[in-house]
Formats: structure tokens, sequence, C-alpha cells
């Protein structure tokens, strides 16, 4: 419960935060860590028009918590009005990292905008899900570091047959804020185990 509380009471001053960072430092609010997969903080709801047209997003993973998307960013129902999938695998901020079935869920989405050439092998479409129009999905926390990262990192491990350390050197050579602590590393183990070193 603490610790779901302090994440809430911090929100929107480590929002505010990873702003002004964006604004005097090299970060960006979001990188293309492939041709499918963007990386990337909150999207505003100013940003929704730019990500649909100069980036193809077709679908968008958040990792947030339902109060964390309700002021300043699109929920579910917003992004199905602009004809973006979307799924949320809500996992509380700083002191979590999402279990192996939110994990496993996400990479699952992300494969159904992979092209047919790119599709994860080892990663079945739900019967229900069917087919959807490829093009770049993205996946985000509060600041594309650390929640949303473990879950990009799980799809390049799969993808690519990466170890974690492969995942996250990638994704630092693009996005080098990533910053993923032991809750996060434990889960990129245990889903290579689960699903990439067979």
């Amino acid at each position: 419960m603490a610790t779901t509380m302090f994440a809430r009471v911090t929100f929107y001053p480590t929002l505010l935060y990873n702003v002004v960072m964006e604004k005097v430092t090299s970060r960006r609010w979001y990188d293309r860590i492939d041709d499918n997969v963007i990386l990337g903080a909150l999207p505003f709801q100013g940003m929704t028009k730019q990500l649909i047209e100069e980036e193809n997003i077709k679908g968008v993973v958040s990792m947030n918590e339902t109060y964390e998307l309700k002021i300043f960013s699109n929920d579910g129902e917003k992004w199905r009005q602009h004809g973006v999938e979307f799924l949320q695998l809500a996992t509380t901020d700083i002191f979590e990292a999402p279990d192996q079935d939110k994990l496993y869920e996400g990479v699952r989405f992300i494969n159904r905008f992979l092209p047919l050439g790119g599709k994860l092998r080892s990663v079945p479409l739900d019967e229900g899900q069917g087919r959807v129009e490829q093009g770049t999905v993205y996946v985000h926390c509060k600041a594309g570091r650390t929640r949303s990262a473990t879950l990009v990192g799980c799809y390049l491990m799969l993808k690519n047959g990466w170890s974690p350390n492969e995942a996250v050197e990638y994704m630092r050579s693009r996005r080098p804020h990533i910053l993923l602590h032991t809750k996060q590393w434990q889960a990129l183990d245990i889903f290579h185990r689960n699903h990439v070193h067979t």
C-alpha cells in the first residue's frame, strides 16, 4: 500500500521533471527502437496526431495505472476513436516490474502489428484477435525508462533471440536514459528462461 501511495504522490512532480529534462538535456520524449516499436514517455493528448501521422502508430501499450492516464494522456477509448488499438498493463511505478503474464500479453499485442515476415514464431496470435494493419506500436509508461523498457526488452529478446544484457544494451543505444532496477532485471531473466532460452 505504501508503495502505491508513494507512486501516486510523486506522479505529477516526476512527470514535470521529465518534461523539464527533455527541454534541458538531450533526452527525447520517445525513441524508435526498431521499425515496429517506439519506447517513450507518457504520450500527451496533443501528440496524438503527430504520432499517428509521422510515426505510423497503430497500437499503444500503456504500462501506466489508470490514474496516470486521467488528465494528460489518451485512455483506451480516446485512442480507439483515432483508430489506434490500445492495451493497458497497469503496473505500479518505481517499485514494481510488470508480471510475466503482462509481459507476455504485451509481446503478443506487439506481434499483431509486425509484418508477416517478422512475426514472432513462438508467440501465437489469439483466435479472436485477428489481423490488424501493420504499423508501429508505442510502448510507454510515465518516463519510458523502467516499466515500458522491461516490456520492450522482452520483445527484443524474443524477436532476436537475445539475452537480457543484449536487449538492454541495444535499448540503451537508442534510448540512453532507460533505467532498470533489480526487479526489472529479474523479470527479464525469467522471461528469457521461459520464452527465449529453450
